[in-house]
């Protein structure tokens, strides 16, 4: 996926300002797709310059006039070309995962304090994960697990929820192989 991508469907939520656009990159898509403001500012005048959106001057009173943009018919047109592109699964490049399989040949107590930190960031970020989703989603929630309860949700909301889902899902198996890996490591000062 390119920043150009991932652009265009958070434009097409809302038409927004560079700024606003990094604000609500920020909160939503950013948790999926890192990208600093200058990426962004970047790609927004590239994708200006295919015409793939077009900016708006707003004009302010109290404060400096700002390019508001929006996507282009040509836009909509590269994010279904882009959509029916095949993706292939992304595999994991982790060096946590080389320190593990390394630990066989140091005291594997050194990764005790990294695997603590691994998994108070994702403990951090299930947390943020579940404010958003009782804030935005809290009708949407199904109490049985696997179940499917998007019904009131339109369709933007609804697929906008299943991405949430899928961080919860992916921060929580993270929570859970910690737990494993950090018993592992301390079984070995038993032995």
């Amino acid at each position: 996926m390119s920043l150009d991508h991932a652009l265009l469907v958070s434009l097409l939520e809302k038409p927004s300002s560079g700024y606003e656009l990094a604000r609500r990159f920020e909160r939503s898509i950013g948790y999926f797709w890192h990208a600093t403001h200058q990426q962004i500012y970047r790609v927004l005048s590239r994708m200006e310059a295919a015409d793939w959106i077009v900016a708006e001057i707003r004009a302010s009173e109290s404060a400096p006039d700002r390019k508001v943009f929006s996507v282009t018919g040509t836009g909509r047109k590269e994010l279904s070309r882009w959509m029916a592109e095949p993706v292939e699964p992304e595999g994991v490049r982790d060096a946590l995962m080389v320190k593990l399989r390394g630990a066989a040949f140091v005291d594997p107590d050194c990764l005790v304090p990294e695997l603590e930190h691994h998994r108070a960031a994702h403990a951090n970020r299930l947390t943020c994960y579940r404010v958003i989703e009782t804030r935005d989603f809290a009708g949407a929630r199904s109490a049985s697990p696997g179940v499917q309860s998007t019904g009131a949700l339109d369709r933007q909301r609804a697929l906008q929820y299943m991405v949430l889902k899928s961080g919860i899902r992916f921060e929580q198996g993270w929570l859970e192989w910690c737990e494993e890996a950090l018993g592992l490591l301390r079984s070995f000062k038993k032995r």
